[in-house]
């Protein structure tokens, strides 16, 4: 099973969601996204595993999403895609990905839904 989690060696739940998947006898692929941030087309097709929507990426607690005007309803999908994008801090970390879906996992047992 190839598994993938967006990760932030500085978070707790991030942290916590990687043990729980190398618990599972699972070594995941992890990409530091801060250093190595995904692409635009990457975050679609994290959209594509499951029935996420792009808020559910969206960091909303981060500072400059307020300062982007993130927060407002009217920002669309695509816009809020193009600002992770842009700016990898305003991923809502961790994100895993799996064969079962994909998730930002947090609180980080929402992982377990997506282990065998």
């Amino acid at each position: 099973m190839t598994v993938t989690v967006y990760h932030n060696p500085s978070c707790g739940t991030s942290r916590s969601v990687l043990e729980l998947v190398r618990n599972a006898g699972i070594e995941p692929e992890v990409v530091l996204y801060l250093k190595t941030p995904p692409s635009r087309k990457q975050l679609e097709d994290t959209l594509l595993h499951d029935k996420l929507g792009a808020r559910d990426l969206l960091r909303a607690k981060e500072k400059l999403c307020a300062e982007l005007g993130l927060d407002k309803p009217d920002v669309t999908d695509s816009q809020i895609l193009d600002a992770i994008a842009q700016h990898p801090a305003l991923l809502n970390r961790p994100v895993v990905v799996t064969p079962k879906g994909a998730k930002a996992c947090r609180p980080a047992t929402l992982v377990l839904d997506l282990l065998p």
